[in-house]
């Protein structure tokens, strides 16, 4: 089980490939199955990155972080993490909700050393309550599939996805909430209470390829409050997708698999 000392904590992680270095960040409460069960089908047709997937803190096989205390320190381990795992190496960074909040923190703090960026359904106003959300709609249903599950998994998966069928929750069951269950909720409830950073992470121009995967329906994070940043990102792709939630990787799985694609041509490609 791989693992690197970053200060006291053991950061849990796995790598894929070889080639220009991605780090893959999940997001609150799940831990890298979310980032694996949706990038490595990718990589099936596109070789040539080394794909590296962490356990943030407080989540996943990721041990002895107590002394993180917020998302400062959060991203503060990430960095560490980097600058150990791939010394003087540029890197692609892709961050799912959470993560996607962490991403740009790196962006902030080694924007020389990132080659591209990609969001998934990212963080962009920490606060909740100053988001701009939809309210929870859910856009297809098969009551037949629904009605074989128990209640507290009907309850958990009603409560985010918008496209609620077989396919789509053992997606969520095996991606998403075998993560979650292993969370160390006490630990997270700390960190929300220190949720932002202590300084402003989208102030600054980024200027190298990047995209915005968005969902139309994501009552968790929204998608408005991104495009406040399409003057940040002038070579970012954002796409706002119908029939996706906060799950858009899975509940959109052939345009996610696209745009990513698209993604990682453009980060390749010769001026």
């Amino acid at each position: 089980m791989p693992e690197l000392k970053v200060k006291d904590v053991k950061l849990h992680y796995q790598a894929y490939g070889t080639g220009k270095p991605i780090i893959m960040i999940h997001g609150f409460s799940p831990d890298m199955r979310l980032m694996i069960g949706c990038m490595e089908p990718v990589f099936l047709q596109k070789d040539g990155f080394k794909r590296i997937y962490i356990d943030l803190p407080g989540m996943g096989k990721t041990k002895d972080y107590n002394e993180v205390k917020n998302s400062d320190d959060m991203l503060d381990i990430v960095i560490e993490f980097i600058d150990k795992l791939i010394p003087n190496e540029s890197f692609l960074v892709v961050g799912e909700s959470y993560g996607g909040y962490i991403a740009r923190g790196i962006i902030h703090k080694k924007k020389k050393e990132v080659d591209g960026a990609a969001f998934i359904c990212p963080v962009i106003i920490p606060e909740m309550s100053e988001r701009a959300l939809p309210e929870h709609s859910i856009i297809y249903k098969d009551n037949e599939f629904l009605e074989q599950l128990d209640e507290d998994e009907r309850e958990g998966f009603d409560s985010i996805s918008v496209v609620q069928d077989e396919y789509n929750f053992n997606r969520f069951k095996n991606e998403i909430l075998l993560g979650c269950n292993i969370a160390d909720e006490q630990f997270l409830a700390k960190i929300k209470q220190q949720y932002s950073f202590t300084f402003d992470v989208d102030q600054d121009l980024y200027e190298l390829p990047s995209v915005f995967l968005l969902g139309r329906q994501d009552s968790m994070v929204g998608f408005k409050d991104a495009l406040d940043l399409i003057d940040k990102f002038p070579r970012a792709t954002f796409a706002i997708l119908d029939r996706a939630g906060h799950n858009l990787q899975i509940e959109q799985k052939a345009l996610f698999d696209t745009h990513i694609t698209d993604w990682l041509t453009r980060v390749t490609e010769k001026k």
